[in-house]
């Protein structure tokens, strides 16, 4: 199930809603909680049981670490800096396995069976090839719940938070169906506080509702209507595609990309707000970016901050010279790539990134001017910095490395099919132009600070505009979702 379906905007959601408004607030986690397990079976069925399981470790870990400091009357909380005993140690070394060995497992175990037959097949020993007879399907959501739920354990290992002893809000936290399958990546630290006590209001429930209408339209009416002319292009023959062609699939791909992620986030936090929770943001506006640096501040933040805190400063961050810092930052998003998928495209899509970070640093050391102050003109970093991410997204998209090559090069005008079957004239009309026009004001700032301005000037009439611009743009979302426009979420594979 999915947001932007008729089951769940006209079903799920609003018997939801009103079963959980008419629940006391003392059994609201509960009835939470059985929502978003129902959500999960929903689609994946007896996966529920990994999820749940995997929370429930974390959980007792989290105990278990904080036990000699509840039984001497302390709080559930260790102390910052002190050493750790061995069983702290082992209890933070179980959680880590054990969601990273589940992870491991459904995410890269097809990937590395495929990649050893290669591997055997190219060395001329295909009789060492082991053919599983099964494939293995991945949970819908699983690298998103298992990062969420084991910054939990980490955080309590840390000192930084205290261990719950409530399984019921734990499992709450992770299961949360607003953000479970495609984040955003919420810290237990963030949100332990709303868990036992939060409160509806008719302000804060409007705001949720003007949240998740802005986020249906972005997926439904902007995302949906460039993905189609995005999968066509980019389900082409290397023969069959012309410069032009290729450069207006990968625009198309890059507002559909921003689009369905965001607006899924948007949906998400306005979810969240309907419930009582405030979760954190996770886009702001990463187009706009003036370097690599600044679009990873921007995008997908709460995964960027989760690698920050969790691996890269680990690691050693920058306090330990260039080299070790270059090392780190290519290492992370080598990470991050196979975060994303378990190929060779996400990989080197990783560490395409991770190599302008690398050469940004590297030019910031050695140059007086910091990255705030380029030299004119000034939309040259930020054609820069959309240059390369836009070349990662050709990586990120493709199917395989071979075929993000072939695309790269009909982007370079390498290819000259004859004749032209698939003109650009096929793929444009009113309507998609018309999307991607509001593709490109929305993914900037610009009219979020009109409608600011808007808003300060005349309240009153900015407030029943906006009314009825929510109310029309739930009515072209429904009507466009009623024509069977609808396609899945991009981040849910992930």
């Amino acid at each position: 199930m999915v947001f932007s379906s008729v089951v769940f905007l006209f079903l799920f959601l609003p018997l939801f809603l009103a079963l959980y408004l008419l629940t006391p607030r003392v059994a609201r986690n509960g009835f939470l909680l059985l929502a978003s397990a129902l959500f999960y079976f929903w689609g994946e069925t007896w996966l529920l049981g990994v999820m749940l399981g995997s929370s429930l470790l974390d959980f007792f870990c989290g105990l278990w670490m904080t036990r000699a400091a509840r039984r001497a009357g302390g709080e559930a909380q260790l102390v910052a800096g002190e050493p750790r005993s061995a069983s702290q140690r082992g209890a933070l070394a179980l959680s880590l396995l054990g969601n990273l060995g589940v992870l491991g497992f459904f995410k890269y175990f097809n990937f590395g069976i495929d990649n050893f037959a290669r591997l055997m097949g190219s060395l001329g020993l295909e009789d060492l090839v082991w053919e599983p007879g099964l494939e293995i399907t991945l949970p819908l959501g699983i690298s998103f719940y298992t990062f969420q739920s084991m910054s939990y354990t980490i955080d309590v290992y840390r000192g930084q938070v205290a261990a719950t002893r409530r399984p019921l809000d734990f499992l709450c936290f992770v299961t949360m169906f607003p953000q479970l399958v495609a984040g955003p990546i919420v810290r237990y630290r963030d949100i332990a506080a709303q868990l036992v006590e939060r409160r509806v209001t008719l302000d804060g429930f409007a705001a949720g509702v003007r949240r998740f209408a802005v986020g249906l339209g972005k997926k439904v009416l902007i995302a949906n209507a460039v993905a189609v002319p995005a999968d066509h292009i980019f389900a082409l023959e290397a023969d069959q595609l012309t410069a032009p062609v290729a450069w207006f699939g990968l625009v198309c791909y890059t507002l559909q990309i921003y689009f369905d992620f965001s607006g899924y986030s948007d949906m998400a936090i306005g979810l969240g707000r309907m419930l009582g929770f405030r979760l954190p943001e996770n886009f702001d506006y990463p187009y706009v970016a003036r370097s690599v640096r600044e679009f990873w501040r921007r995008w997908h933040i709460t995964l960027s901050r989760w690698f920050r805190d969790y691996l890269y400063i680990p690691l050693g961050g920058s306090q330990k010279g260039a080299g070790m810092t270059y090392r780190n930052l290519l290492f992370v998003f080598l990470l991050c790539g196979l975060w994303h998928g378990a190929a060779w495209n996400f990989v080197l899509w990783g560490l395409w990134h991770g190599l302008f970070l690398v050469v940004e640093r590297w030019i910031a050391e050695r140059s007086p001017r910091r990255e705030s102050r380029w030299p004119a003109p000034r939309w040259l970093p930020h054609l820069y910095t959309l240059g390369v991410v836009m070349v990662g997204w050709v990586l990120f998209r493709a199917d395989t490395l071979g075929h993000a090559v072939c695309y790269l090069q009909a982007m370079a005008g390498g290819a000259s099919p004859e004749p032209v079957l698939h003109p650009l004239v096929h793929y444009v009309d009113p309507k998609l132009l018309t999307m991607v026009a509001f593709g490109l004001l929305g993914s900037g700032p610009l009219l979020a600070r009109l409608t600011r301005a808007w808003q300060r000037r005349s309240p009153t009439a900015f407030g029943l505009a906006r009314t009825a611009s929510i109310a029309l743009l739930l009515v072209a979302s429904a009507m466009a979702l009623s024509a069977g426009t609808h396609n899945p979420f991009i981040y849910f594979r992930f």
